[in-house]
């Protein structure tokens, strides 16, 4: 009896908990949207600033997510598959800007396009990412790539390497097997991974400010420009961004629940 009576506590605060959460939560985002006049967040969505941040936003996060797929789905599948020294390590180190303070890797990503040899070489070529778009797109890769990697990683770990053998006895190759058996299986965590990786992308702040810098309409994102109208006192404009990152937020969170929701994070 006691101890149905403490499971029974157990459950009550536990659940309680969870809603108080909820309740704050919720609270924090219809205090934001509901905060301005709706005929002055209409008005301040319809401005040049806006629509330019909304389209920089869109374009480099579809940029750097491209780059998080190129290059992470390969690394996942390798990490996934194959046993090699220093794998931990590996692993250990590609996880590092999850924990890494966004801040903090934009100065290392600075130091390294604008005081290195590598980042004079390519600047000599028309690769400038200092306080350009391109620094963004750039910010936004290093700081994501994580959740493409984590996600791509545990969905080929959920997938027995047996199809992909049964695949090679029936005559495909092992880039064959790979192509026309694994990746199909693994659609739902790859759709879910370019969602999430694409959201975080969009409301990158600290590493694009570090390196791309937050000049109007030139490297203005929505979190940028959220935080240069904050700065100056225009709270309409402020809010219309960020009523923008929120309905980001939810649509990709709900996406990543239908298709991700056994990826790990």
């Amino acid at each position: 009896m006691k101890n149905i009576t403490r499971w029974d506590a157990v459950k009550v605060f536990s659940i309680s908990a969870a809603l108080i959460l909820t309740a704050f939560i919720v609270s924090l985002l219809i205090l934001i949207v509901t905060h301005p006049n709706p005929g002055c967040v209409l008005e301040s969505l319809m401005t040049e600033e806006i629509q330019f941040a909304i389209y920089l936003s869109l374009a480099t996060s579809i940029a750097s997510t491209l780059l998080c797929i190129l290059i992470g789905v390969p690394a996942a599948y390798g990490l996934a598959r194959y046993n090699f020294f220093g794998k931990s390590f590996v692993n250990m180190i590609l996880d590092l800007p999850l924990a890494l303070p966004p801040l903090v890797a934009g100065v290392g990503l600075l130091l390294f396009f604008g005081t290195t040899a590598f980042g004079d070489a390519l600047e000599s070529i028309g690769l400038v990412f200092v306080f350009t778009p391109l620094g963004i797109v750039i910010a936004q890769f290093f700081v994501n790539l994580p959740f493409m990697l984590r996600i791509m990683r545990s969905t080929f770990e959920g997938i027995s390497p047996r199809y992909e053998y049964v695949a090679r006895t029936l005559g495909c190759t092992n880039a064959e097997s790979i192509i026309r058996v694994t990746i199909p299986m693994a659609a739902n965590g790859f759709f879910a991974g370019a969602v999430i990786t694409w959201a975080k992308g969009i409301g990158e702040f600290g590493a694009a400010l570090m390196l791309a810098g937050a000049t109007r309409l030139k490297t203005e994102t929505l979190p940028i420009s959220l935080f240069l109208n904050m700065s100056c006192g225009d709270l309409e404009m402020a809010i219309s961004a960020a009523i923008i990152l929120i309905a980001i937020s939810i649509v990709s969170l709900y996406v990543f629940e239908i298709y991700g929701g056994s990826a790990k994070l």
